[in-house]
């Protein structure tokens, strides 16, 4: 295509935002009009089910639970007053805490101020909140902000080391809607721990933002807690950046959580036209479809060209991958979909991995975020006229063109400045595009069965673990694997029971474990 012809369909595939001054720009895309025509009857089905997604229809029809984080920045359109009550009331609640916490009317115990703020959380309970903290604040804060994430004590470890002496000026934030994630629930053993080895009474310093009447709220209930916050059942941990789960921290922060929720809602009133070319959700969509034929075929790879966009790719990997990767579609039919996303930034990735995006396998589609404000202030010259910024657009538009030039196909989007409004619309925009994408490939983007497995499977580990423990405290002499199973009663788990003792082994637990660990079968494994 001449570059005439590229600068039409440069304006003709170029959406804008006015009140948000967001630009999408496809135009890198190669589908066709023949294409859009196509898939035109999808969005017209796609867009009539967001409608109903947000009046209320059941869309989690295996836990019979609507879906309605889109009311979370706009509760007017709740289906009914008393959701809209709940909404209203919760922030009015966050809003308060925060400021009281930050003017020093709430205050820990002795101290003339929190410092700090530990966030005890996993998936969408940290993912969300580390990317907003990274986006938006200072580089100086007036309260530090720290992540327990995973539940690997050598992490743990290092976080309260970070936080060090500080630990009795620091409000802890647990986060879970079921009170019961294994790895939220050992992140909060874990904290209790600390303030106690330091002579602290952690429910002074502690908060909830967990489901009502769960095992959490019951704890913090019972203990006499800070405070507790509600997350709503209709509110998926992926979409839970603008309820209480991300709108806490980020308030306690500093930020302006109202402009997250204004833009957002703002972004959200955009994504809800129903027409293909004037919706940048829409676009979005239309743009995953083309690239992966609807199945998934290509991954999307991310690149902020910003510091502070760093997680963002990794706040979409969940947004994306836990939403789309289903085995079944609506009709149980099996079919596998979903879309990988990796990221770092630009222009780091293009001393990475850019080389492979140009000449490598083409599997992939880019999306290239740019933000048009270099830096508040005037910028320092690296050459006569040009500064650390313009080589920055520079790059961005050099990866653009060179991956387009190789039949690398991608998007762009444009935003005026990382403010908090701007990241309310961003997290918007890819919100709709996934709800619109699932849409027109037929899955329920809205559960996570797979989840749920992993989980049910890491139960069963920790229950043989528990019965090997057992079985070998009573042992009058060492035992082989094969012995260990038997005894158990299934056979089959030589393996896993080796993976055990082998960790139990590694950490002086109890267990002890004699021979080559080269032939697993030979070993034999008595209690310490």
């Amino acid at each position: 295509m001449d570059e005439a012809a590229l600068w039409q369909r440069y304006q003709d595939w170029l959406y804008y935002h006015e009140g948000l001054g967001i630009y999408v720009d496809v135009s890198r895309m190669s589908f066709d009009e023949a294409f859009v025509e196509q898939l035109t009857p999808r969005f017209e089905h796609a867009f009539e089910a967001m409608a109903e997604l947000e009046g209320g229809a059941i869309a989690n029809p295996d836990e019979n639970r609507m879906v309605g984080h889109y009311w979370l920045r706009n509760p007017d359109l709740a289906p009914s007053e008393a959701l809209k009550k709940d909404i209203t009331e919760t922030l009015s609640a966050v809003k308060e805490f925060a400021q009281k916490v930050r003017t020093g009317e709430i205050t820990p115990p002795g101290e003339s101020r929190f410092t700090d703020i530990l966030s005890v959380g996993i998936g969408g309970s940290a993912l969300g909140p580390q990317f907003v903290s990274k986006a938006l604040t200072d580089a100086q804060p007036d309260i530090d902000i720290h992540f327990i994430d995973n539940t690997d004590p050598v992490g743990i470890d290092h976080t309260f080391a970070e936080i060090g002496d500080r630990l009795k000026s620091t409000l802890v934030l647990i986060i879970s809607k079921s009170g019961g994630t294994p790895e939220t629930r050992n992140g909060m053993v874990e904290s209790k721990a600390a303030f106690e080895k330091a002579g602290l009474d952690f429910a002074k310093q502690a908060v909830a933002v967990t489901g009502e009447g769960s095992k959490l709220d019951k704890i913090a209930s019972s203990e006499g807690w800070l405070a507790s916050f509600p997350m709503h059942d209709w509110v998926g941990g992926r979409t839970s950046e603008l309820s209480a789960v991300g709108l806490l921290p980020a308030a306690l922060q500093g930020i302006d959580i109202q402009a997250m929720l204004d833009g957002a809602k703002e972004m959200d009133d955009a994504t809800r036209m129903a027409d293909l070319q004037t919706n940048p959700a829409a676009l979005l969509a239309l743009s995953w479809y083309f690239a992966g034929k609807g199945k998934g075929e290509k991954d999307m790879v991310v690149l902020p060209y910003k510091d502070s966009l760093l997680l963002f790719s990794r706040y979409l990997q969940q947004l994306v991958m836990e939403s789309l990767g289903k085995e079944t579609d609506l009709e149980g039919n099996t079919v596998y979909q979903g879309i990988a996303v990796y990221g770092n930034k630009g222009s780091t990735d293009q001393h990475a991995y850019v080389q492979q995006l140009r000449e490598g396998v083409p599997n992939f589609f880019a999306t290239l975020i740019e933000v048009l404000q270099d830096r508040e202030g005037t910028s320092v010259e690296v050459e006569p006229d040009v500064t650390s910024g313009d080589y920055l657009s520079g790059l961005l538009q050099g990866t653009r063109r060179a991956l387009y030039e190789n039949h690398r196909d991608s998007i762009t989007i444009t935003v005026p400045e990382v403010t908090p409004r701007m990241v309310g619309a961003l997290i918007a925009l890819y919100e709709r595009a996934v709800g619109l994408y699932a849409f027109l490939v037929n899955i329920n983007a809205y559960h996570q069965p797979g989840v749920e497995a992993g989980k049910k499977a890491a139960a069963d580990v920790l229950d043989l673990q528990n019965q090997v423990k057992d079985l070998l405290s009573s042992a009058e002499a060492p035992l082989s694997l094969a012995e260990i199973a038997d005894k158990i009663g299934d056979s089959g788990k030589a393996e896993n029971i080796y993976k055990i003792v082998r960790h139990l082994d590694a950490n002086g637990r109890m267990v002890k474990i004699q021979g080559d660990p080269s032939q697993p079968a030979s070993l034999k494994v008595s209690a310490r």
